[in-house]
């Protein structure tokens, strides 16, 4: 159950009314100065959630078996002569980097903010799964790139026997690596990138085992590189919805699940508003959503009961946990931000 704690202090014109939330508990600030209100950092349902401590074990158990892994995996490849099998090990080197860089970017998502990164290092999440997402789709490219070659000219000798052993291995490592992510893949998306990453390999590594069983009965050798080509395509179609979701907020686009439009109808119906321009909603990273808008009240002194009220919803309705409004009290249009097409 998730505990509010609620505390407001009035000191002249500042008000401040902080919901204390850490791991399930619901955190939001407001701050009353002049026109400005800000109220933020809410973690609860509606959109985004952090990743419970418990993945900072997950990866680092992932990254030493995906470690150890791609080593034997490398060395049976070669001797086997095996382009599945090292295409899978290129691959769970892919993910090693991936995972460690998920980890270092949850790790410094949790710094405090400072003089110069005023929002911390919240971002690092995105930048995370964006990098993630472009190593799996290179190394997918490369992965595809030889399977074409090696369809198009004489495919190697494979020792189908040691392939489907090697890979078997591999998708229990796999496997249960992507198993340690599941939970959060659904509220992180960096937590996302990780378990498409190792749930990729593992159906990667079912493909391989399935491919050096017909090998070994039937001597098909051109059925390596094919299988190859084929799963890699799966795994593109996989991983684009993860490329495509990071760099819509790397390029601060509304977060899914948003939807503006009813943001801004909400805005406008708060009492005393006769309009608002300059609103913006972006992802602050891969589980918080923050939003800045400016509210025109004509004559309306300023309500911190109702901004406070708005963030409360804004975080309730819509999962946008830190929110910030300026109040204009004229509607003369002086503010330099209200142009058209600045909503």
């Amino acid at each position: 159950m998730a505990h509010l704690h609620s505390d407001t202090h009035l000191h002249h014109d500042h008000d401040h009314d902080d919901d204390h939330h850490d791991d399930g508990h619901a955190h939001d600030d407001g701050h009353a100065h002049g026109g400005h209100s800000h109220a933020g950092h809410s973690h609860g349902p509606g959109g985004h959630s952090h990743a419970p401590a418990s993945f900072g074990r997950a990866f680092a158990i992932g990254i030493a078996l995906n470690t150890a892994y791609v080593g034997g995996e490398a060395v049976f490849g070669l001797l086997s002569h095996s382009l599945a099998l090292l295409a899978d090990a290129g691959h769970n080197l892919g993910d090693v980097l991936g995972l460690a860089a998920a980890w270092l970017a949850q790790g410094l998502g949790r710094r405090k903010p400072t003089g110069r990164f005023t929002y911390g290092l919240r971002r690092s999440s995105i930048l995370s799964a964006l990098g993630n997402a472009v190593v799996l789709l290179v190394v997918t490219g490369a992965i595809a790139w030889e399977a074409v070659r090696r369809l198009l000219l004489a495919p190697s000798t494979v020792a189908g026997e040691t392939v489907m052993v090697v890979a078997a291995v591999g998708i229990v490592v796999n496997g249960l690596t992507a198993l340690m992510f599941a939970a959060g893949r659904k509220g992180d998306l960096n937590i996302r990138a990780a378990f498409q990453h190792m749930a990729a390999d593992a159906l990667l590594a079912a493909g391989v085992v399935v491919a050096g069983a017909v090998i070994w009965f039937t001597g098909w050798l051109w059925l390596d590189p094919l299988v190859s080509l084929l799963l890699s395509g799966v795994i593109v179609a996989g991983t684009w919805s993860v490329l495509r979701h990071s760099l819509d907020l790397a390029l601060d686009a509304v977060p899914p699940g948003i939807d503006r439009i009813e943001v801004e109808i909400y805005l406008r119906q708060l009492p005393g508003v006769v309009d608002l321009h300059d609103l913006h909603i972006w992802g602050m990273s891969t589980t918080e959503t923050a939003l800045t808008a400016h509210l025109v009240r004509p004559g309306a002194a300023l309500d911190d009961a109702m901004l406070r009220q708005a963030a409360a919803d804004l975080r309730r309705r819509f999962g946008i946990g830190h929110a910030t409004f300026q109040v204009e009290q004229d509607t003369d249009g002086r503010c330099t931000l209200a142009v058209a097409g600045s909503v």
